[in-house]
């Protein structure tokens, strides 16, 4: 296919430009404003078959790209607002430096971008991954494909599937965050002789969708890790210490304030492990890099599906990226020995938790990717340095931290999810290299409108107030600025480690054992981070896909289900920025009329759902 089809063409370039921008503008108001981003790699892949059915010659390979360049926006986007912000909340900007933003960015996001080139071969075509959105991307343009090639119809639905269940999620998102008839969420406490007990659920098909496409055994694990900060951690922190008010909230507050940094603590040795046991295909990857290098300069050129960028350009164009990353530091620390320690360890860490970013992207998609824990992290190890060379009454040593961590959360946000894209490009027959390129022209492309993006909306709405209170930016600056402080909760930190340890030393057993059924750390670490309410829906997607397993589904069916998951994810995430746009437009967030107390509604529409899709694919 990759032989006679063309992939970067003018209409594709432009169009992925486009939705680059749109997509990171979009998302940055979302993730200020709900604490998360959407994967726009499905959504952009349908708006792009939409745009691109207009033009006669247009291909799968074309759409390809196209959702490759967009989704780079969206992801980087996420690098950005949730670490640059937290200059603003320290009050080291008062504003949004135009020029420093797209600068950090964009080093970012294209450090990111080169990181993939030996990681695509390790982690998709020697650990073989899952990559849950990445394969429902390619899906959707693999049925796309099919509707407009052949005649004959589509047994399993096609895009017909695709299209019914992405207006079934789009009403959703729509009749919730747009008009605003149910709260995202049901959730509810019980104390039980002191200990507060509360659990809760999204009311998300995208979350279930993503569930169902990760399967059992992660969804599993990403429920457990919710278990273990909800139904033990603090339940056993509230009878300790106490509580005052609502059951509901207090436990909020004791999650936001101590119990998630146990899954910080716990991705830490996650991420170490993660690399450990990554070190020998990453080797092999870049090896074979290597020798792909060395057979085109012989004359002897590689498959076309296993062409990646030049890894010796690579190597070049790292080593030029030092120059604009240590004067980054530079400007802070005013310290040329230091700035060039920093750059040192920026790029350490940048691939460090790009390798790890793409693995989890690998395991539960970029969705529910951890790059705010990856990020804590990296700015947890930068703060300590700092300390140990500025000295606690530095007044660089937060920010400089927050800037190592501004340019490695781009990068690790980048990286998983360009890994997502090149899992897609992999199945439908695309050539990494000119995925790799496109990636870095929707990296730059969202970097450059990025910087404008947070003006206008922190000139709006204030980032930080109620109207935008960047979650992660926020809890970035309070680690940067705790460790300088001594308010981190170490005690936490150091038990996740603990729990990190345990669990890997379970997954190793399990491996002796032969055992089906293995525990990667990072999984549960993920579930020990996140809220709750985003792990159960995820859990009862992948227990639908095992049922469908056990009734002995159809080939067909399964296809569906993955059809129907796809739609789903892709209709919530097209109107969760369709919403945000006139918002943006107008900023005003009240724009939408409100139609609330509804909640019975939400909760129908959602077991509706729930039953659809397991009627769908079990017998």
């Amino acid at each position: 296919m990759s032989k006679s089809l063309p992939e970067i063409t003018p209409k594709a370039v432009v169009l992925g430009i486009l939705l680059s921008i749109i997509l990171a503008g979009a998302n940055a108001y979302l993730g200020l404003f709900a604490g998360m981003t959407v994967s726009a790699s499905i959504p952009a892949a349908v708006i792009s078959m939409g745009v691109l059915r207009a033009f006669r010659n247009s291909n799968i390979l074309e759409n390809n790209i196209v959702q490759t360049a967009a989704s780079a926006g969206e992801s980087l986007a996420a690098g950005v607002i949730f670490t640059i912000p937290a200059l603003v909340l320290m009050g080291v900007w008062n504003d949004f430096d135009y020029f420093e933003v797209a600068k950090i960015a964009a080093i970012g996001g294209v450090i990111g971008v080169l990181f993939t080139v030996p990681l695509r071969r390790a982690l998709i075509v020697e650990a073989k991954l899952k990559y849950p959105e990445g394969v429902a991307t390619a899906a959707v343009l693999q049925a796309g494909e099919e509707s407009r090639s052949s005649d004959s119809k589509d047994q399993s639905g096609g895009l017909v599937t695709i299209g019914i269940a992405g207006v079934v999620g789009s009403i959703m998102k729509l009749c919730q965050q747009g008009l605003g008839m149910w709260h995202a969420a049901i959730e509810g406490a019980v104390v039980v002789r002191g200990s507060i007990f509360g659990l809760g659920t999204d009311l998300s098909p995208a979350l279930i969708s993503v569930g169902y496409i990760v399967g059992r055994n992660i969804g599993i694990l990403v429920i457990a890790g919710g278990l273990i900060s909800w139904v033990i951690a603090i339940p056993i922190y509230s009878a300790i210490h106490g509580f005052e008010g609502d059951p509901m909230d207090a436990a909020w507050k004791i999650w936001n304030s101590k119990i998630r940094y146990l899954g910080v603590g716990a991705m830490v040795v996650g991420g170490i492990w993660s690399l450990i046991k990554l070190a020998k295909p990453l080797y092999d990857g870049i090896h074979a890099s290597l020798l792909t290098l060395k057979k085109s300069g012989s004359g002897t050129e590689a498959p076309l599906a296993e062409r990646d960028f030049p890894i010796n350009y690579v190597g070049m164009a790292l080593a030029v990226l030092l120059i604009p990353v240590f004067l980054v530091y530079f400007n802070i620390v005013h310290h040329a020995g230091i700035a060039v320690l920093l750059a040192v360890v920026m790029m350490v860490f940048g691939f460090l938790f790009s390798a790890v970013a793409a693995y989890m992207a690998g395991m539960v998609g970029s969705s529910n990717n951890p790059i705010s824990g990856v990020t804590i992290a990296t700015i947890l190890f930068s703060s300590l340095l700092l300390l140990l060379l500025l000295g606690e009454n530095s007044d660089v040593g937060a920010p400089a931290a927050i800037m190592i961590g501004a340019v490695v959360c781009c990068a690790a946000a980048i990286g998983g999810d360009n890994l997502q894209d090149l899992k897609t490009g992999h199945i439908v027959g695309a050539t990494p290299w000119k995925q790799q390129v496109m990636q870095i022209v929707g990296t730059v492309s969202a970097a450059l409108i990025l910087g404008l993006v947070l003006d206008i909306l922190h000139t709006a709405y204030t980032i930080g107030s109620p109207t935008l209170s960047a979650p992660q930016a926020t809890l970035m600056k309070s680690v940067a600025d705790g460790v300088f402080t001594g308010n981190l909760p170490w005690t936490m930190v150091g038990f996740g480690a603990v729990i990190g340890i345990i669990i890997i030393l379970i997954d190793i057993r399990q491996e002796n054992m032969g055992s089906d059924f293995r525990v990667p750390i990072l999984a549960v670490a993920v579930g020990i981070y996140l809220p709750i309410e985003l792990t159960v829906p995820i859990f009862i997607g992948g227990m639908i896909a095992h049922l469908s397993e056990q009734s002995g589904a159809t080939d067909m069916m399964k296809k569906r289900g993955l059809l129907m998951a796809s739609g789903l994810i892709t209709g919530e995430a097209l109107m969760g920025i369709l919403v945000a746009v006139p918002i943006f437009i107008t900023a005003n967030k009240d724009w939408w009329p409100q139609f609330a107390g509804l909640q019975f509604l939400g909760i129908t529409f959602f077991l509706g759902t729930l039953a659809w899709l397991y009627k769908s694919v079990t017998k």
